[in-house]
């Protein structure tokens, strides 16, 4: 799937003294986040994350960022700074790293931590640059300084890039929690100190800018999670993101409190965890944990289980255990948090998933019936009191589908940020920030990549929509033999079809049809396979519309002998 930008042509070579920023994802959509800057001919990149398919792009694993805008320019990357070890930040480093394995990767500890763990399974041994809040690192003509944010995973961060065109605040994903787990502010001072500096452009992060007021404090949860436990009286299974180390914290704690043992399942848990747990970011109280192997043999009363699938993913162990094939076995009286929040596009599978665990007598707890999640992105009142502290020149909201970004427009020009330098752009829009003014100056190829398998960039749209009318309409094979020579028909039509909805038996009435398509043909001299092919599949498909309003995938197949 493409971005096409009719309006927009490539943009000119940049000028001596500006700042180019290309976002190859994360404009229009949530995930896939990754933004190039550009200053005197060397590249600085933010974030390199996936996006998860959708329904209605079947057999796809993941969506990459389009890397065809750098390619060529491989070696003019300073670097690529993680702001987090969100899937939607990081997930796509190791395609980019297929390309060149050196390009210093920049993170704080835990999310080079996390990013390591995820190489080591595509065998990638990383050139790593740990940073910390507070610090500042030079890449090239890029000075980045580091800054604290809370977000629902620890050790987040913020970056403000220094050059010669400007000073750029780069928010990453980030909440305003004023009690955090793990006592970690969002440093508003920062944000403050470099508006009294001058912010010439502030991308920020735009997920909940629709939402009025201020995200609910992570604290707020431990007495809800609390609560549940005190009421359940058989297993309780906790479904939460992999990387939410906040809320598998609360779990344990909750946990240890009312005497039950815990087991992680999903191999992303349990690699996540572990990293957490052995960076001293998640505390582990000894003979808490066991073994998932082993769970089944404790009483349900005594036990917990934290695993994968909150968003309705088909093989995470949730989905599983609601279609009964997992060994875990979903009993009367069990409990199931879902303890995360519900990405859009998600609500079919979760609710399948919700419906699956209730037949089997399961208790389910979701955001929809109990407070027990709040967001990792900050609400509209959080993103005001940014704009006021940081009072920019210039303005580009980042992190959001188009509604998100336009309502986080809305509220840059209420504070008074004037609204032509108030800049909306999506994935492949150029922005160039020149005498201390951010416009659009044309647009670049970026495409979705999509990963199937092994396959990387094979998939195309015309291969999606084969496989979406494969889905829905199912297929029908017509084969037939044909003198090379003369082209008139020796053998069949012999027809074959899966998933259509047609009577085999009604074929029989097609079959004259295609005859008679051939043997005007032959009479044409007409012997050429591909026309054959056409005239055959021409044949079935009139006939199929025809009678059943249908459009299988038709599939001639023609022999010469």
């Amino acid at each position: 799937m493409s971005h096409p930008h009719p309006d927009l042509g490539l943009p000119p070579v940049l000028p001596t003294g500006a700042l180019r920023i290309v976002a190859l994802g994360g404009l229009g959509e949530i995930g896939r986040n990754m933004t190039v800057f550009e200053f005197d001919g060397r590249l600085l990149i933010v974030d390199c994350g996936v996006l998860f398919p959708e329904p209605d792009q079947p057999g796809v694993d993941l969506i990459l960022p389009d890397f065809d805008y750098i390619r060529d320019r491989l070696d003019d990357v300073e670097a690529v700074v993680l702001t987090h070890a969100h899937e939607d930040h990081i997930g796509a480093v190791p395609y980019l790293l297929r390309e060149r394995a050196d390009i210093p990767i920049v993170g704080s500890r835990l999310t080079l931590a996390l990013i390591e763990s995820k190489l080591v399974e595509h065998r990638i041994q990383p050139v790593t640059l740990e940073v910390v809040e507070g610090q500042r690192r030079r890449f090239g003509p890029f000075e980045c300084e580091f800054l604290a944010v809370n977000h629902s995973i620890p050790d987040a961060l913020a970056v403000a890039i220094r050059t010669d065109a400007g000073l750029v605040l780069h928010t990453g994903d980030f909440k305003m929690d004023q009690l955090p787990m793990d006592g970690r502010l969002t440093d508003l001072g920062g944000f403050a100190r470099l508006g009294a500096e001058g912010v010439d452009l502030l991308m920020s992060d735009s997920t909940n800018a629709e939402v009025p007021g201020f995200v609910t404090s992570e604290r707020e949860i431990a007495p809800v999670i609390d609560e549940i436990f005190r009421n359940s009286d058989k297993r309780i299974i906790v479904a939460c993101f992999a990387s939410h180390v906040h809320r598998v914290q609360q779990v344990l704690d909750a946990a240890e409190q009312h005497g039950r043992k815990v087991a992680l399942m999903g191999r992303s848990m349990v690699r996540n965890m572990g990293v957490a747990r052995d960076l001293g970011y998640l505390r582990v109280p000894g003979g808490l944990m066991v073994d998932s192997r082993e769970i089944e043999s404790w009483p349900p009363e005594d036990v917990v289980l934290i695993c994968t699938g909150s968003q309705g993913e088909p093989m995470a162990a949730l989905s599983r255990m609601a279609n009964r094939d997992h060994p875990i076995r979903i009993a009367e009286g069990d409990t199931v948090l879902l303890a995360s929040s519900l990405v859009p596009g998600n609500e079919t599978a979760v609710n399948k998933v919700i419906n699956g665990l209730t037949r089997w007598g399961a208790r389910v707890i979701h955001k929809g019936n109990a407070r027990v999640h709040v967001s990792g992105h900050a609400a509209a009142g959080e993103l005001l009191y940014v704009l006021n502290l940081t009072r920019p020149s210039n303005f580009l909201p980042v992190h959001g589908e188009w509604r998100h970004m336009r309502a986080h427009a809305r509220l840059a020009s209420l504070t008074g940020v004037p609204d032509e330098h108030i800049v909306i752009a999506e994935d492949g829009v150029v922005v160039d920030l020149i005498d201390g003014r951010a416009s659009i100056v044309g647009a670049v190829p970026c495409g979705y990549v999509f990963v199937d398998g092994t396959s990387v960039g094979d998939v195309t749209d015309v291969a999606l929509k084969d496989r979406r009318i494969l889905g829905d309409e199912g297929f029908i094979s017509v084969v037939v033999v044909i003198d090379s020579t003369t082209g008139r028909l020796t053998g069949g039509p012999e027809i074959h079809a899966r998933g259509s909805g047609i009577d085999p038996d009604d074929f029989e009435r097609v079959i004259p049809q295609i005859e008679k398509a051939l043997q005007e043909a032959a009479a044409d001299g007409i012997a050429d396979v591909q026309q054959m092919r056409r005239l055959v599949r021409r044949a079935v498909g009139r006939w199929v519309s025809d009678v059943y309003r249908r459009r299988p995938m038709i599939i001639p197949v023609v022999v010469e002998v």
